[in-house]
């Protein structure tokens, strides 16, 4: 199973199906799937927890490593809240190159990327997926992204979605609690869902 992602990561690093996006990115940036995906144990969860977000950003594209800047920061802090550790869970993004300027990624982006998380998380299975953030939260639960369709983050908090197959937490993206500052409605919002996260995985509330 480690050599099917090895060779996914080989074929996403390898990727220009995005002409902008290859032409000004660093380093593909494929994902983290946690020190514990070495092999297949056989069925069921391969991972016990997945954070799916956006898109890398500058310090991400620079490192070729999710969730390394302010915002991995944050997240890692609330993880450690939370119970949890950034060492237990896999980290993915729905587009695995850095739109220029930080900028929404396209629905044509999300759409040539699709088939590379969709694959990524067929390998891990997660037990658990938590969607950070407007454009992760479509990919799951409207088929979109970059903010389509009907999906709010307040109309899908709160509760585990059913969604392709796997069972989902819809939360705000930890730049968005960065954004808002100490005080804002997203840290807290981020910081309850996160633990939510940490009592469906203990079995104490589904």
């Amino acid at each position: 199973m480690r050599t099917d992602w090895d060779a996914l990561t080989r074929e996403v690093t390898a990727c220009r199906a995005c002409a902008e996006l290859a032409a000004t990115r660093q380093r593909v940036v494929v994902g983290d799937p946690g020190p514990g995906f070495q092999c297949d144990p056989g069925p069921g969860p391969r991972v016990r927890l997945a954070f799916v977000g956006e898109a890398p950003g500058a310090q991400e594209d620079a490192a070729g490593l999710p969730f390394v800047g302010k915002a991995g920061q944050l997240l890692d802090q609330l993880l450690q809240d939370s119970g949890m550790a950034r060492a237990d869970v896999a980290v993915l993004n729905v587009l695995k190159c850095r739109p220029p300027g930080n900028r929404r990624p396209s629905r044509e982006e999300i759409a040539r990327c699709r088939p590379y998380l969709e694959r990524q998380l067929g390998l891990l299975q997660p037990q658990l997926v938590v969607a950070l953030g407007l454009t992760a939260v479509a990919w799951f639960l409207s088929g979109g992204g970059a903010g389509a369709g009907r999906t709010t983050l307040a109309g899908a908090r709160g509760v585990v979605h059913e969604a392709r197959g796997y069972r989902v937490i819809a939360t705000y993206h930890p730049s968005a609690a960065i954004r808002f500052g100490p005080s804002g409605a997203p840290l807290a919002a981020l910081r309850e869902d996160l633990d939510f996260a940490a009592r469906v995985l203990a079995g104490v509330s589904t």
